[in-house]
């Protein structure tokens, strides 16, 4: 393979971009809010294939649950696209892409958008998804790119282009809120579908992902870049992973992911403070494994670090069921605390008691913050 040649050449060419100072990251950040949200995928789509493609794009509903979003206070949300999605139909794309984002402004909700994701079932493909697997958290996710196109290549311009061609149709647009490059580029989903990944993902990955920060860079956009780490110790350089430091090192605004108790939340965001950037949380929120709303919410306004939780409505992802549900499918019970998730698919909070202490701490501390024209970078 030709890996090392290509991404050279790549690095030739793209040559020149540079990551926001952290002088200009602070800045920008000082303009925004304290930032609340979820990750956000509509009850009805079992993935982000079923979200966006046409036959089952659902604005109507998304109207419905974004609502629900802007009575918590929420302001932003983390939403997934998909590289097979530009490559499908990038005008119908482009469309419903500027639909959400209409819908989502409506009600004062900036979306980050994350272009890539490691995660779950490394064979995407376009056109009807299969139905969920019964009792099992997440079952129909699919990972981009596929492991077919990080394996060759011949692939790489393509998903150049759908890098660029998306930041560049929106890098000015005052509704979009950031940009995340990559979603936990190492993960190899050992306990999923890890016999199914390639045997050198990680080399793969980490050949690329300075890649795609310098294809998003060229694009100039308004919004910073970032990717987040999620496993492992941050604490100090000398523990970084070779992928952790390509996250960490290219990322205008820091951000991670934590699943762990209020201490754990805390000790991450302090250990990330020494990169002297605005921090966001870009996961949280797994009851059951003791990460929930009352003990890192707080936390998170306390530092001003951006809370975006897993999981808004139970739907047909199933990310009320915890993880260990692909080992013991949840066919015959119920768990005994949801995993994930907010509101059951009527807008019946799953716990009233979490829904008011969200509009309680996002209660004049969010607000609906138009973006501004220009590249906020220096």
């Amino acid at each position: 393979m030709r890996l090392p040649l290509i991404a050279l050449c790549l690095a030739g060419v793209l040559s020149g971009q540079s990551r926001w100072s952290e002088k200009a990251a602070k800045e920008w950040y000082a303009k925004e809010p304290w930032l609340v949200g979820s990750n956000y995928i509509p009850a009805g789509a079992i993935n982000q294939l079923e979200m966006w493609q046409q036959d089952t794009f659902d604005p109507l509903w998304m109207e419905t649950e974004l609502t629900w979003g802007e009575k918590l206070g929420m302001n932003t949300m983390r939403v997934f696209l998909h590289d097979l999605l530009w490559k499908q139909d990038p005008t119908g794309f482009r469309h419903r892409i500027d639909k959400f984002l209409s819908i989502a402004d409506a009600h004062g909700i900036r979306p980050i958008f994350v272009l890539f994701d490691s995660c779950w079932d490394p064979y995407p493909q376009v056109g009807p998804q299969r139905p969920p697997k019964p009792g099992v958290h997440n079952s129909g996710w699919v990972q981009s790119p596929g492991a077919a196109s990080l394996q060759n290549p011949a692939d790489y311009d393509r998903l150049r282009q759908y890098v660029q061609e998306v930041i560049g149709a929106y890098r000015y647009d005052k509704r979009v809120l950031a940009w995340d490059l990559w979603n936990e580029p190492d993960n190899t989903n050992d306990s999923s579908y890890g016999k199914l990944e390639p045997a050198n993902k990680v080399e793969l990955v980490k050949a690329l992902l300075p890649q795609v920060f310098a294809w998003a860079r060229a694009m100039e956009p308004a919004q910073p870049l970032t990717s987040g780490v999620w496993k492992g110790d941050w604490s100090s350089d000398a523990k970084l992973s070779a992928i952790e430091k390509i996250q960490l090192d290219n990322s205008d605004v820091i951000s991670f992911h934590d699943y762990g108790k209020p201490a754990e939340f805390e000790a991450r965001i302090r250990s990330l403070e020494r990169y002297n950037r605005p921090i966001f949380c870009t996961e949280y929120m797994a009851r059951g494994n003791g990460s929930t709303f009352e003990g890192s919410l707080p936390i998170a306004k306390k530092y001003k670090v951006a809370a975006i939780n897993w999981g808004f409505v139970a739907g047909k992802t199933q990310t009320y069921l915890p993880w260990d549900s692909w080992q013991h499918p949840y066919v015959d019970r119920e768990p005994a605390v949801w995993f994930h998730d907010i509101f059951h698919k009527d807008g019946t909070p799953y716990r009233a008691d979490e829904v008011s202490l969200i509009r309680s701490l996002t209660e004049g501390a969010t607000g609906k913050v138009k973006g501004r024209k220009g590249k906020g970078r220096k």
